[in-house]
């Protein structure tokens, strides 16, 4: 009869389980938050600490690697390793001008919806940065400014939808009205100027239609209308019961772009043909006294001196 062979485990070697003991040690001793100290009390090697400066040192040295392809416009690299340094370097600075940098090389792009959304997202999160939110808002406005089709530049554009321009003019007159000394607010209001002459060329567009048509009221409506909201020189007043608006004294100085002149000449014919010739005496003055430069004061002279010989 064969003896029957019995298997036990062998003991772990002293040696082999100090090894496995330690190894566990130093495991929890990196999960613990980083403690190197009692890492070192079990004698584990572990990577030195990385301080506040060499963190910030890292955070600049990865937006510069991502600013090179920015600058070298690699838009979609560049914006990979935007986000890496947003991920990694999320409580540095640089962390925030990466998101600017993102919505700018969208901006870059052409994708100026994507744009909008995201320098809109980094006013919302980061009120508080002054000069970066400033610079968002303005790129803001002109993104929505470029928005507007090529086409608002043929000929028939005053026919067209108004919305996108709308949105670019609330976008631009806004930037200038929270910054009007900031640093981008010439060029931005250089824009609202072209967008509100484009506004004023519908409503102008708008009453001629009207005057065609005999419909006065209506026509000398969007005339006021116009002049209220898009004039760039001396605003009308506003109507007092029974009366006609006149132009506002209160005024800022008078900036001559050519439309007020002719928004002015246009007002004073549909009144004319009204008959109410004491409010298109008055128009047809407001053209000379304020607006001397423009060409349309030969017109206004000639109106007013056809109801001069008229007697009225």
């Amino acid at each position: 009869m064969k003896a029957k062979m019995v298997y036990t485990r062998k003991p772990m070697a002293p040696a082999r389980r100090s090894h496995s003991l330690l190894g566990a040690l130093c495991i929890g001793a990196l999960g613990a938050a980083g403690l190197v100290g009692i890492a070192g009390l079990t004698g584990c090697e572990t990577p030195e600490p990385r301080s506040a400066l060499s963190y910030a040192a890292d955070a600049e040295r990865a937006y510069n690697q991502a600013m090179e392809e920015f600058t070298s416009h690699n838009w979609i690299e560049a914006q990979s390793l935007f986000r890496e340094v947003k991920r990694k370097y999320s409580y540095s600075k640089f962390a925030r001008l990466a998101e600017l940098r993102i919505a700018d090389a969208d901006f870059e792009q052409e994708k100026y919806a994507e744009a909008i959304r995201e320098y809109r997202q980094f006013v919302h999160d980061h009120r508080s940065d002054v000069e970066e939110v400033g610079y968002a808002r303005a790129r803001i406005a002109e993104a929505q400014y470029k928005q507007i089709s090529e086409s608002f530049l043929l000929p028939s554009a005053d026919e067209r939808d108004q919305a996108v321009i709308l949105d670019a003019y609330k976008e631009l007159k806004g930037y200038v009205h929270d910054y009007p000394t900031g640093k981008d607010s010439q060029k931005i209001r250089e824009l609202l100027a072209d967008v509100t002459a484009r506004l004023m060329r519908h409503e102008l567009y708008v009453a001629r239609f009207y005057l065609q048509r005999d419909n006065f009221d209506a026509a000398v409506l969007r005339i006021q209308y116009a002049m209220r909201n898009f004039a760039l020189g001396p605003q009308l007043a506003p109507a007092t019961p029974g009366k006609q608006p006149r132009i506002n004294p209160n005024a800022p100085e008078p900036v001559d772009s050519g439309l007020e002149a002719e928004a002015l000449l246009l007002l004073g014919e549909v009144y004319l043909k009204m008959h109410k010739f004491g409010d298109a005496r008055d128009t047809f003055n407001a053209i000379l006294h304020d607006y001397p430069k423009s060409p349309l004061t030969v017109q206004a002279n000639n109106y007013l001196d056809y109801m001069r010989e008229r007697g009225v």
